[in-house]
């Protein structure tokens, strides 16, 4: 898979850097969520309760100045999440609009994967369509819908792992931008230039649990169009000075309602068109 990771993370810090004016509150709550991540520790929501709950460009920046330090440590961005785009996960948050996080080269995993059930704080996890943009696009060319659609070279299909740093999910749309749009893992499946992008509204994705179905959905419970969730993340972008490169990998969201881990050891996605993505859950090492 191409993937123009240097060239995403380096305009990532760049544009970070330009607009490095996040409040005393933004960097203490983005040290809380950092430390909680390395330490196994929990965040009370209460411990960031002074924040403007409707104020998300203090989330994204609480989200930012935590990519930036994942970046000088020497991670690279391969790429985006979108969350909270169908209805039955907007429900589960009480929200009514999407969320963003970004993909760091460390949280992705192969199908056939087993992920330490021990390095989640609060696992929980939902099958969604992906797609890869042109290695030969230019940022340009992916600012609007129909030059993102014009620039999908490879579809996929993809299980995203949520995890919060938070005590609980009982959270709000701000805690979940904040903390990476709890964003914890994606196990991606082989990406193929064969389902083409249009055809994923009308694709149904089933997930099977220890070996017996627990729910579905179709591509087009994710604002009518997993390809809208891209067009959406692109507009997202741009209100903090970025945007997608070539060769970037974006998870649309979930056709479902979120599935919690707890006594799972298998998950599987399937759908007509794509290969299945398969996790296993044990107790194998796994950088966090």
């Amino acid at each position: 898979m191409v993937r123009a990771a240097q060239l995403s993370s380096d305009e990532f810090a760049r544009a970070f850097d330009s607009r490095a004016r996040s409040s005393p509150g933004s960097q203490e709550a983005a040290y809380r969520l950092y430390c909680a991540a390395r330490n196994g520790d929990r965040v009370r929501p209460l411990d960031v309760a002074s924040f403007d709950a409707d104020n998300l460009d203090d989330a994204y920046r609480v989200q930012h100045i935590n990519i930036r330090r994942e970046i000088a440590d020497g991670r690279s961005i391969s790429g985006y999440k979108i969350g909270l785009t169908s209805e039955a996960m907007q429900q589960q948050l009480r929200t009514t609009e999407p969320d963003s996080g970004i993909i760091l080269d460390h949280m992705i995993r192969r199908s056939g994967s087993t992920i330490d059930e021990r390095a989640l704080f609060s696992g929980r996890i939902e099958a969604e369509f992906g797609v890869e943009l042109s290695p030969t696009a230019t940022p340009e060319q992916l600012s609007d819908e129909a030059g993102i659609r014009r620039n999908i070279s490879r579809t996929f299909l993809a299980l995203e792992v949520l995890d919060t740093r938070f005590e609980s999910w009982l959270i709000g749309l701000w805690h979940s931008i904040a903390d990476n749009a709890s964003c914890g893992l994606v196990v991606m499946g082989e990406p193929t230039s064969a389902v083409a992008a249009d055809m994923l509204k009308d694709l149904r994705i089933d997930i099977v649990v220890n070996g017996r179905h627990q729910d579905s959905g179709y591509g087009s419970a994710v604002l009518g169009d997993p390809i809208n969730s891209v067009v959406w993340l692109a507009r997202q972008l741009k209100r903090s000075g970025l945007s997608l490169h070539p060769g970037d990998i974006v998870i649309t969201g979930s056709v479902h309602a979120s599935i919690g881990l707890d006594g799972v050891s298998e998950v599987i996605a399937r759908s007509s068109e794509h290969d299945d993505v398969v996790v296993r859950f044990g107790h194998e090492s796994i950088n966090r």
